[in-house]
């Protein structure tokens, strides 16, 4: 095992929190494709045709491998589908594509005895391969818990011993919302349910002297999914262990909600230097995934590779390398900091500042009839002007910011505020007595400027990064203000060069619908700030992004990490060989009627494997039932049974509007 010292410190994930270094595993071998150890970060993805269609399946499988997949999962929901991954096998390997399968499995040990005799690997969610879900509460005594471990072990041994003997592979799976009634009696709906959901089907492994495993911690919501990977290898850690990790965040949903979400949750690990193999679970075509699953893992080969190349950047650290707390901060005139959800700064400076209704870009829509600006929940909080001066009025719920030069010489100062270097700030006794922005690095901490910093309660730090590693400096700035004392809000800032972040990523993106790395750039930066609790406000500059996109990535962002709620949000399975519907045409059916809940969760899952157990953080849930029948749930409660499709989502609008949470969509 080939660890660092550091990760003998309770509460330590990482080999370093301000350096970047992956996390050395365990190398496993799944068919010609080895996870873990050295190798690459693997892509895969999985099936969503029927898995008895055999040409159906091989066609799909060839589209994704061309897409850069190289492993390939394909459900295995009974014995017949188990069998018929061998004829799906042969035909690849006939047309020449020799990617490992993977056999997905839940409630069916026989199956997946079936299967781990034909494919490379096998899945299986401990949380329901030898337990029936009936969210019930139990009660067990030591003892009693030892016998249901025994008669788990009983049903699970033959799979693993079938593994040895054809050298199968085998990830444990642990999903947030499958774990067992006795898990969840025991620790709960909680990331520490997870981990020891899949412990002790790795203890049970190691007892039986198999270790061609790999680990995942799935769930929808990000935050749970990072504390629980974090969890997992502190606990790995702790008993001796490294198994690689395979990264994703459940039911992500599609466009780019789903790849924000993705890229917070499977971004933030990956920063941390975790994760062996990663699945971005889209509800769209499985092809569609692979690109962007690449552009998250390549952002990590080529730092790797820079870092080879380049001097080494310090992290400036006042404060120990060691686990992040929230940052507390103050409240900056009962607008920015403290308890308040954190706020969002756009630059406008290259918009037309003749034309208000440039504004509703960023959420504030101009009438010109009344003369007035109607804002809603994704209405920016400040706009940067630099230096330019609009020729109309700003609505009054927008704060202003300029330069501090240009702010200097304005006479009416409503609603705007000055944004300073560190040095013109030092140097100046004109301050706004409301607020005022100071720009700022990590590394002026130690300068003599900082030393003179007049620090009072109007001030709102604007953190910036030129480092390699940007997150692991902000994250470290955090860090080192709680060690001086210091509580003013910080905005996080980022900036991503023109030349380096235009245009779409992978050509089986959407044309209708182009998806920049920019996405998945911000989604990790930022989302793995304040996944932690750490940043009072975001602020993204990206000159070769469209002013309305970073509006809505800004929010999708905050929204990803629930630190701010400004929509309706859609748990979406990526669909599968189970699917009892089309999960694309249902999934935008329902956000056509529904996307002005804000606040509101609804699942939308294909079949019961991913039914109330998935949709662990739902409010609300569409469950594929049967042929043309879907299952209508309250949380994880049944509310009315095999509804027919046509009528399911009026259903769903009834049962919402019963519990009182119904509102009406305003016409504009």
């Amino acid at each position: 095992m080939n660890t660092s010292n550091m990760l003998s410190l309770p509460g330590i994930y990482c080999n370093s929190k301000v350096d970047y270094s992956r996390w050395k595993t365990r190398e496993i071998q799944i068919g010609d494709v080895p996870m873990g150890g050295n190798n690459p970060i693997r892509i895969q993805s999985m099936t969503t045709v029927d898995t008895m269609d055999t040409l159906g399946s091989v066609e799909q499988t060839i589209r994704m491998v061309e897409a850069g997949c190289e492993y390939v999962r394909i459900t295995a929901p009974s014995i017949k589908e188990a069998q018929n991954l061998a004829n799906i096998k042969s035909e690849l390997r006939k047309r020449g594509y020799h990617v490992p399968l993977v056999a997905d499995i839940h409630f069916t040990p026989n199956a997946a005895e079936v299967a781990a005799r034909i494919v490379e690997k096998v899945r299986v969610n401990p949380g329901n391969y030898a337990d029936k879900k009936k969210f019930d509460q139990l009660s067990y005594t030591a003892e009693q818990y030892k016998l249901e471990l025994e008669r788990i072990y009983t049903k699970f041994a033959p799979l693993v011993k079938i593994c040895k003997e054809y050298g199968t592979a085998m990830r444990i799976g642990t999903n947030h919302g499958s774990l067992s009634d006795r898990i969840m009696s025991h620790y709960g709906d909680t990331p520490e349910g997870m981990v020891e959901s899949a412990m002790e089907f790795i203890r049970m492994c190691e007892d039986l002297n198999f270790h061609n495993l790999c680990i995942s911690m799935k769930s929808s919501n990000p935050q749970v999914m990072v504390r629980a990977y974090r969890l997992l290898v502190e606990k790995m850690v702790s008993e001796n262990m490294n198994y690689p990790l395979h990264l994703g965040v459940t039911e992500a949903g599609d466009g780019e909600d789903g790849r924000v979400k993705s890229a917070v949750g499977i971004g933030t690990l990956l920063e941390d230097g975790l994760g062996d193999t990663v699945r971005v679970s889209l509800t769209e075509e499985p092809e569609r995934e692979a690109p962007v699953a690449i552009a998250l893992v390549n952002r990590y080969s080529k730092r790797k590779a820079a870092l080879a190349t380049h001097p080494k950047q310090e992290i400036v650290q006042l404060a120990a390398d060691q686990p992040t707390a929230p940052y507390q901060s103050q409240e900056v005139n009962t607008f920015i900091g403290g308890s308040l959800v954190p706020r969002i700064v756009v630059d406008i400076t290259n918009e037309n500042l003749k034309d208000a209704q440039v504004l509703t870009k960023v959420g504030y829509r101009y009438d010109v009839l009344l003369d007035k600006y109607h804002m809603g929940e994704q209405s920016v909080d400040f706009v940067y002007l630099g230096d330019h001066l609009p020729s109309f009025n700003m609505p009054a719920n927008l704060k202003q910011v300029y330069n501090f030069a240009t702010w200097s010489k304005l006479k009416d100062k409503t609603n705007i505020h000055p944004l300073y270097t560190l040095e013109e700030f030092v140097q100046t006794d004109n301050k706004d007595h409301v607020l005022n922005m100071v720009k700022i690095r990590n590394t002026d901490l130690t300068s003599l400027l900082f030393e003179s910093l007049p620090l009072d309660k109007t001030v709102v730090f604007i953190l910036e990064t030129d480092h390699l590693h940007g997150m692991a400096d902000q994250r470290q700035f955090f860090r080192n203000l709680q060690e001086i004392g210091i509580d003013n809000p910080v905005i996080i800032k980022r900036s991503y060069p023109k030349d380096d972040f235009s245009g779409p990523i992978g050509e089986f993106m959407n044309p209708e619908e182009p998806i920049s790395k920019i996405q998945l750039y911000t989604s990790t930066d930022m989302g793995a700030l304040l996944i932690d609790g750490l940043g009072s406000g975001i602020w993204i500059d990206s000159p070769a992004t469209p002013l309305e996109n970073i509006a809505s990535l800004s929010f999708g962002i905050l929204q990803a990490t629930r630190s701010r709620i400004s929509k309706t949000e859609y748990i979406s399975c990526p669909s599968c060989g189970r699917t009892l519907f089309d999960l694309q045409e249902t999934t935008q059916m329902i956000r056509s009627r529904t996307n002005h809940l804000k606040g509101l969760k609804i699942g939308i899952m294909g079949c019961i494997v991913n039914g109330p157990g998935e949709m662990a953080d739902a409010d609300y849930g569409y469950v594929g039932a049967g042929p043309d029948k879907v299952t209508l749930y309250r949380g994880q409660e049944v509310v009315k049974k095999n509804v027919s499709s046509a009528q399911a989502l009026d259903e769903l609008i009834k049962i919402i509007k019963d519990d009182g949470l119904w509102i009406d969509e305003l016409q504009e």
